[in-house]
């Protein structure tokens, strides 16, 4: 009898992990409590694969040999509550697809960095001649992708929600770029839970494997202290030099990796900040592992133009430029996205708090912020936090209110900053529409 999967959600992993697993034979049902799109329909009806929406039935979930979850749904979920309570096998699209492809996997996690350092190493292999797919967090879906093409390579951004659900899945090179509270309220608010998560990226890595990381980071450092691990590791610092890795020495980046030195002026690379030298440094480490030739990566630093909704120098109006970074979901990207600016600050912020704490911003937000729009349905935290730094502090429940009144406040060289520090999903569908909405009330004004 073939073994039935079921998939929960009919996203983009759901969908490309169902026409997967009837490629492979599976009898395949997919369930989402949520409205399907038109598109995900589609895909759907031409795979034959059958599908429920608005629900879930129970009788055609509970009988699953094995289910692979989208993300986003929550183990405390009622439908998950009886999965679990019925011991079915619960896994993520990234296990799943992992089975099934031979490809070298470079995957890469951390709390914040991700998608850039994902897509300027996906760049950097593209424009190496290897063929290369992108896959995970970011572009299209992995289970989709081994389904319907034949790559060498793939790059992966994994979140930890993504890693939750990986048990034999190996990268070949594992990068974490860094651990910062996020997510806390999906980890029982337990700091080490949401740090075990991180770290499953390198549970199952050989003495054949790369592990790269970031030795700044404390809570990392920390981590590899009291872990075993067999894979080969390679360091990134911006504070010291490393033996092999990368480092930031006299504002040029030195990376050393099988005996072999580059070196790579800051002032040349096209992506500025602390923050994305330290993406730099993980893109460069990993593409040597790879002999990527080192013209290829100082020309891939060079022309690399940036991920939409990451610190997205926008446009200006009448003097004042408009900057998204709709993409800082917590207060870690939004502390980097600060400390790059260079002019007198209006900050929009806000939105679903995660269990943040805003006192890391508290100096950046002294020095560099001269007011503050909270855009969100609460924003009492927010005014607790920040009303005494700020002499200007008001309320918005709509981008077009937000957008409007931080462009009445500002002058000439002034810099409107989207940087929410929180989740989008009180009032927007996700990060990226929260960011189109920004650019769409800017392009009105």
């Amino acid at each position: 009898m073939e073994k039935r999967i079921v998939i929960l959600g009919a996203g983009e992993s759901g969908t490309g992990s169902a026409v997967l697993a009837k490629a492979k034979g599976f009898d395949v049902f997919v369930s989402d409590i949520g409205k399907i799109k038109p598109h995900y329909k589609e895909i759907l009806y031409n795979y034959e694969i059958e599908w429920e929406e608005e629900q879930h039935t129970e009788r055609l979930i509970l009988n699953a040999d094995e289910l692979i979850k989208s993300p986003g749904i929550s183990d405390k979920s009622e439908i998950m509550q009886l999965i679990l309570k019925k011991d079915i096998p619960v896994i993520s699209e990234i296990e799943f697809a992992g089975r099934y492809t031979t490809a070298k996997k470079i995957c890469i996690t951390g709390s914040n960095g991700k998608t850039t350092t994902t897509s300027l190493l996906h760049h950097m292999l593209r424009k190496a001649g290897l063929n290369c797919g992108l896959a995970g967090n970011v572009g299209k879906s992995f289970a989709m992708q081994v389904a319907t093409k034949t790559y060498d390579y793939y790059v992966i951004e994994l979140s930890s929600f993504q890693l939750d659900g990986m048990f034999e899945f190996k990268p070949d090179i594992a990068v974490l770029l860094n651990i910062t509270p996020d997510h806390l309220d999906r980890y029982g608010y337990s700091m080490q839970n949401y740090v075990d998560s991180k770290f499953r990226i390198s549970r199952n890595l050989s003495e054949d494997d790369y592990f790269i990381y970031c030795s700044d980071d404390e809570i990392t450092i920390s981590e590899l202290e009291r872990i075993v691990m067999r894979a080969r590791q390679l360091e990134f610092s911006h504070d010291k030099q490393v033996k092999e890795g990368a480092y930031i020495e006299d504002d040029v980046m030195i990376v050393k990796v099988n005996n072999t030195e580059m070196k790579v002026p800051l002032s040349e690379m096209a992506l500025k900040g602390r923050h994305n030298a330290y993406n730099s440094m993980a893109a460069s480490i990993a593409s040597r592992i790879l002999d990527i030739k080192k013209e290829v990566i100082r020309e891939s630093l060079r022309d690399f133009t940036g991920v939409e909704h990451r610190l997205e120098r926008f446009i200006k109006v009448h003097g004042i430029e408009f900057i998204n970074d709709s993409k800082a979901t917590n207060v870690n990207s939004t502390w980097y996205a600060l400390e790059c600016m260079t002019t007198p600050t209006i900050w929009i912020v806000g939105g679903v708090d995660k269990g943040n704490d805003y006192s890391s911003l508290e100096p950046l937000v002294k020095e560099k912020v001269k007011s503050i729009i909270c855009l969100g349905v609460d924003n009492a935290k927010l005014h607790e936090a920040f009303g005494k730094l700020v002499e200007d502090i008001q309320d918005a429940r709509t981008m077009k209110e937000a957008v409007t009144k931080a462009y009445k406040m500002g002058e000439k060289d002034d810099t409107v900053l989207l940087s929410p520090a929180c989740a989008s999903f009180d009032l927007f569908k996700n990060f990226e529409d929260r960011g189109e909405q920004f650019k769409e009330c800017v392009r009105e004004l």
